[in-house]
């Protein structure tokens, strides 16, 4: 296969079409690839894993306490009763230990600041860190959730308060909250086939690929943002919304690949459309990039009743392979409402799927019947994330809560901030800037590096003589450089999604370098037609 073949693949998803490209810059074995293909990060945060591990050293001497005449070694579950003393003498021979001094800290904070039993949440860890136990309560264990709670108003509510509670549900990743949020709305019957759903444009691949999967055969309705403004969404766009046939509105903030929040004015006129015109409209915010921006605001801030709220900690932490999520959904919510105003047959027929788990069906909430749904409701008394997986997401979010100076968060940011500098570098232009960017993803746009580069003629002339996907591919086979389509992600002009997350500094000079090269090479190309 060579480069002209790429326009075989168009159809395929960028993250199978990357697979092919990989083939393509890995032919020559002396020389090595840079795969900026794929947002898995390269940094992870330390001192929580840590404390993870120390963790589990004090949870298995627990455990020793039990059945200690027996030589094979076999323990038992944690006793409540003295767990703090013991725990105090654990930290005390272990001081000087890497995680310890941070898991001590994390223990007196949750008593001190959080106000919760140290004792209660010593055995809630110590238990979960076994893994010795089903989650009780299933949808998240009961100090996690409080704990996992705070971080995510801190980090997801910029400054703003909501009335009331919010329920979570800890699950696999962002990954499973995406197929439990869908499949459990075609359940309970607030979406079905044929219904319009709005896309916030360019979004991540999945959201367009699962509407139009047999399971659910949706209409997709694009609400697209602006490469000229920044990639915010316009009022016109946004007004699509309006339309009551349009019964949810998927968005991943800050975007991806774009890697920009929604600015202030366009957070405030989805809040006026939903206020004044649609009460009903259900929101799927995936803000899953929102710690690495300042004060960042979720649409769960703006309009809580309305939006359920995905955040998985797999990007700020390091962490894809924890496979660590939650599903954030208001105690009073309209999708809660929505149930209840189904017609009489519809609630008959629910009545009978949730018979066997509670006694009164219609009064269970919708992210109780996610946790059902994800067990195919017959095996919801084993549902639930593992509890160690639970544990580690406490401690990450712990580490932030007590991290008041935003170190962590500031060395995240520049982190990926001097990778984005450093590949406008090697393209040898002033790189773009912009409040809202988050610089987790940039997008190369072919289209304005080009003019700004060599001109419009040469643009125009590169869009005709060039297929769609050929300049990736040149790049994959000729510099070895694997970068994802824009199209993929429903991004209109012709673009390159760089991670700026998975690689060294040097790597993305080299990848700038690597794209000026082949732009100067059609350009040469381009003067030669022109005589």
């Amino acid at each position: 296969m060579d480069a002209k073949d790429i326009t075989k693949f168009a159809n395929l998803s960028p993250f199978e079409l990357k697979d092919v490209l990989i083939k393509l810059a890995s032919r020559d074995s002396e020389k090595m690839m840079l795969n900026a293909g794929r947002g898995n990060p390269n940094f992870l945060a330390l001192t929580p894993r840590y404390g993870f591990s120390q963790l589990g050293l004090f949870a298995l001497s627990e455990s020793e306490r039990h059945f200690g005449y027996m030589p094979e070694r076999i323990g038992g579950h944690s006793d409540q009763d003295g767990i703090e003393s013991r725990f105090e003498i654990f930290i005390q021979n272990n001081w000087e230990v890497e995680g310890t001094q941070f898991l001590n800290a994390a223990v007196s904070y949750v008593k001190d600041y959080l106000g919760f039993s140290a004792g209660d949440f010593l055995h809630e860890m110590v238990q979960a860190y076994l893994g010795c136990n089903y989650p009780v309560p299933d949808r998240m264990l009961k100090l996690s959730e409080k704990i996992v709670g705070r971080y995510l108003h801190q980090e997801m509510l910029g400054g703003h308060s909501i009335q009331g509670h919010t329920d979570l549900f800890a699950v696999e990743g962002g990954t499973a909250a995406m197929a439990y949020i869908f499949n459990s709305l075609k359940e309970n019957k607030i979406i079905k086939e044929g219904d319009k759903i709005a896309l916030g444009a360019p979004i991540f691949t999945p959201y367009i690929e699962i509407p139009h999967l047999n399971t659910y055969r949706l209409v997709e309705v694009e609400v697209n943002a602006d490469p000229s403004i920044g990639y915010q969404i316009p009022d016109n766009e946004l007004e699509k919304l309006l339309d009551p046939e349009v019964k949810a509105f998927f968005l991943v903030n800050p975007s991806n690949p774009p890697s920009v929040r929604c600015s202030d004015a366009v957070l405030e006129k989805i809040r006026e459309i939903v206020e004044t015109k649609r009460q009903d409209l259900i929101i799927l915010t995936d803000d899953v990039y929102g710690t690495f921006a300042d004060n960042f605001v979720s649409l769960y801030g703006i309009c809580p009743h309305n939006t359920i709220l995905v955040y998985s900690f797999s990007k700020y932490f390091g962490a894809t392979g924890w496979r660590l999520g939650v599903i954030a959904l208001h105690e009073d919510n309209v999708i809660d409402r929505k149930i209840r105003e189904l017609p009489e047959n519809d609630q008959k027929e629910l009545e009978e799927r949730y018979s066997s788990i509670t006694m009164k069906p219609r009064e269970l909430k919708f992210i109780d019947r996610l946790v059902a749904d994800s067990r195919t409701v017959a095996l919801n008394h084993t549902a639930g994330l593992s509890t160690p997986q639970q544990v580690q997401m406490v401690l990450f979010s712990l580490y932030c809560l007590m991290d008041e100076e935003d170190a962590y968060k500031n060395a995240t940011k520049r982190i990926v901030r001097r990778r984005y500098n450093a590949l406008y570098e090697g393209l040898g232009i002033e790189p773009p800037t912009d409040p809202n960017d988050v610089y987790y993803y940039t997008l190369i746009d072919a289209e304005v590096v080009g003019e700004r580069l060599y001109g419009r003629e040469f643009v125009d002339w590169a869009l005709k003589k060039f297929a769609p996907g050929e300049f990736l591919a040149h790049l994959a086979e000729e510099a070895h450089v694997v970068l994802l389509p824009g199209k993929g992600f429903d991004v209109v002009h012709p673009a390159a999604r760089v991670s700026l997350a998975n690689l060294r500094e040097v790597d993305y000079r080299k990848i700038g370098e690597a794209v000026r090269q082949l732009l100067d090479k059609y350009y040469e190309e381009f003067k030669t037609s022109k005589g």
